[in-house]
């Protein structure tokens, strides 16, 4: 588990740890106390993973598109 403050994770490592988590959690060789705390940071990083991905679905809806259909700017999203 990696010592980085899940707000200052990439969407990949958010991810990456995660699956660390899901895998550790699942195999059920990890003490009561342990799972605890595993879990705790998997919400966390769920969470991560879902808000990364909400700013990434907005970006790309912001891109506008020409008359031919290529991409020509962006416009500005509400609440970015």
């Amino acid at each position: 588990m990696s010592d980085k403050p899940v707000g200052e994770m990439s969407f990949e490592e958010a991810m990456k740890e995660l699956e660390t988590v899901v895998g550790q959690l699942e195999r059920g060789d990890v003490a009561l106390e342990d799972s605890i705390k595993l879990y705790e940071r998997g919400a966390e990083l769920k969470k991560r993973c879902e808000t990364k991905l909400k700013e990434a679905e907005e970006k790309v809806a912001a891109i506008t598109l020409d008359g031919d259909g290529n991409p020509a700017g962006l416009k500005p999203v509400e609440g970015l």
